[in-house]
């Protein structure tokens, strides 16, 4: 499925700010979902000019609560926003607020001109549940009306039903973890594990040196215990990371603790608007165009979990007769290290482009240079529902600087096999 975004009427990304991300259990640990999302949203809300509001909100998070159905609307709610404002939820894996900002922009137009795209996880805050037999024996037992009833109701549960569901971060069609499919994707590609050490190296020494000039400073806004991103290491070296061993094949692994993205917590947004909406927002922010949008899906029992961007990259670029080295900017992000070479193998390689993607343009080398240039998410860390919003308020910032008419790509694999790839182009 594709969307070109090239319009008579543009649709801009202007950045918005985010909670530090921190490690699960670490300082936002005594936060919610609702309670991580309400400063980014009040922090938004206060950018607008005065008497004015966003005439949407969409927010999602994937690991879900049984205490609300709408996130978006609790949010919005619990943040003090205007209540007029529809607020709708959705969840697209590690790909959520991304999807939150492509609904968005398909939605604006008429007599909207300006949303609020975001997300969250909290996975210090991960709800256990009773099992599905345990819950429906519950449910009939506080429905009978006699005695007799209860007593038969209560006589009737099973021990096998007597568990709790403890959410586990794997595929439910599979029952592999995402380290495990990416294993597997390891294993096709030939990737080594010294280039993928060598990205998450990069990852941290980028993240330490964007946090030390200021880089975050009007991204970031502070949260429960934390006052800005705590996972990235400025001890972090090669011989650290070779030193760690396998998270998912203990004999024959690659991927570690090191080169993955840690579970996090975290909140963020990013704006979504036309040209009149761009008005009630403070003037001289960064913005960019989002110029075209692409969503990818792969049969996970045929490909790899991870590798629908580079179904969606290809195409996309091909859409609009560009190269690899036609883009001035690529913010990928890193769920694995490994499964950002992967894709990007696969990219290079004009029989996969050809023959998988269905493009037959040949789209040259990437450009690692011009890659994750204030580090990506092993470093900076990766709340699902969070991550899209965060990459792309990141990527416009850094694109604004580039200059006018400067490219951006950015790409977010996400679990069922899915993937979503965004072009911007600078103002």
């Amino acid at each position: 499925m594709a969307a070109n975004m090239v319009s008579p009427r543009p649709v801009w990304l202007v950045p918005g700010v985010r909670t530090p991300f921190a490690k699960v259990d670490g300082g936002l640990r005594s936060l919610d979902a609702v309670a991580l999302s309400v400063p980014v949203a009040k922090a938004m809300g206060a950018q607008l000019a005065p008497g004015t509001r966003p005439d949407l909100l969409a927010w999602g998070t994937v690991a879900s609560n049984l205490g609300w159905s709408n996130l978006a609307r609790e949010v919005l709610v619990d943040a003090g926003l205007d209540g007029r404002t529809p607020a709708f939820s959705t969840v697209l894996a590690c790909s959520t607020s991304m999807v939150a900002a492509f609904e968005c922009a398909g939605m604006l137009g008429g007599d909207l001109h300006l949303a609020m795209a975001g997300g969250v996880e909290s996975m210090s805050r991960v709800q256990i549940a009773l099992s599905q037999g345990l819950s429906d024996w519950l449910r009939r037992l506080t429905q009978a009306r006699t005695l007799g009833e209860r007593i038969d109701r209560l006589l009737a549960i099973r021990l096998a039903d007597v568990k709790l569901h403890v959410p586990g971060v794997k595929n439910r069609a599979t029952g592999k973890s995402m380290g495990e499919h990416c294993e597997e994707m390891v294993k096709a590609w030939k990737i080594e594990r010294e280039a993928q050490d060598r990205i998450a190296l990069a990852s941290h020494e980028r993240a330490v040196k964007a946090l030390a000039t200021g880089f975050f400073d009007d991204l970031v806004i502070p949260a429960g215990e934390a006052a800005r991103d705590g996972i990235p290491r400025a001890d972090t070296t090669p011989e650290k990371l070779a030193r760690l061993r396998p998270a998912f094949d203990r004999d024959a692994g690659t991927i570690t603790a090191g080169n993955a993205s840690p579970l996090s917590d975290g909140a963020a947004a990013v704006w979504v608007a036309t040209d009149e909406g761009l008005a009630r927002l403070p003037a001289g922010r960064p913005r960019a165009r989002l110029v075209d949008w692409e969503i990818a899906a792969v049969d996970i029992f045929q490909e790899g979990l991870l590798m629908a961007p580079a179904y969606a990259i290809p195409r996309l670029l091909a859409r609009q007769g560009l190269a690899l080295a036609d883009i001035d900017l690529w913010e990928i992000h890193e769920a694995f290290a490994a499964q950002v070479l992967c894709n990007v193998a696969a990219i290079e390689d004009e029989a996969f482009v050809r023959e998988k993607a269905g493009v037959a343009a040949s789209l040259g080398k990437f450009p690692w240079e011009r890659f994750n240039p204030n580090g990506g998410s092993v470093a900076i860390g990766h709340p699902f529902g969070a991550t899209g919003a965060r990459i792309l308020s990141q990527a416009v910032k850094e694109l604004a600087a580039l200059g006018p008419g400067k490219r951006a790509v950015v790409s977010i694999c996400a679990d069922g096999g899915l993937g979503t790839v965004a072009l911007l182009e600078s103002a």
